[in-house]
């Protein structure tokens, strides 16, 4: 028997969340650049890349647990479905989506994977997603998931409720192109 490298996009996406943590808990300013600040910087370049690199970040290692496991178990999924490029473009859609959104919304920064989890969650769970059609279990996944971020977004908890939110949006509106995408 042998090991296979079965899920490019999700593994190395995941090896490096975890590499960024552990170099980021030696170094804290390496941690800096994977951080979205709450500022409009148009004239740094690291501004940009921030953009999406909060979602390689992690604020401690429960964060960084949380995310991994539903990566590793979601991600797979999607990646044999729709395609390495097309999964490393939904991932980055999500990030900068969640990025821009909540620099509108919100005055503290942002990091971590959990939009992009989320975005996954939907996107498996849309997977039998057909045109005129509506599979109870992605009814019921939305009104879980997405009906607990809203519930405690009210929480004082420093989780991100709103990120989870747009990356299940995202991955919702994904699911709802690619499915008719797939039936014409």
């Amino acid at each position: 028997m042998r090991i296979t490298f079965d899920s490019p996009v999700i593994l190395s996406f995941s090896f490096l969340c975890a590499g960024i943590y552990l170099l980021s808990s030696i170094s804290p300013l390496l941690g800096d650049a994977f951080v979205l600040y709450p500022v409009w910087d148009f004239d740094d370049p690291l501004w940009y890349f921030r953009l999406f690199s909060h979602a390689m970040g992690h604020a401690n290692k429960g964060h960084l647990m949380a995310n991994l496991p539903m990566l590793l178990l979601l991600g797979p999924i999607v990646e044999a479905r729709y395609g390495g490029r097309q999964l490393i473009l939904m991932m980055l859609t999500t990030a900068i989506v969640t990025s821009i959104l909540h620099l509108l919304f919100f005055d503290h920064g942002l990091l971590g994977a959990s939009g992009i989890v989320f975005m996954l969650i939907l996107l498996v769970s849309a997977r039998n997603l057909k045109e005129k059609e509506l599979p109870l279990s992605f009814i019921l996944v939305v009104i879980v998931f997405i009906g607990y971020e809203i519930m405690t977004s009210f929480n004082d908890d420093g989780v991100s409720h709103f990120a989870h939110i747009i990356g299940g949006a995202v991955g919702t509106i994904f699911a709802y192109l690619l499915s008719r995408k797939k039936s014409v």
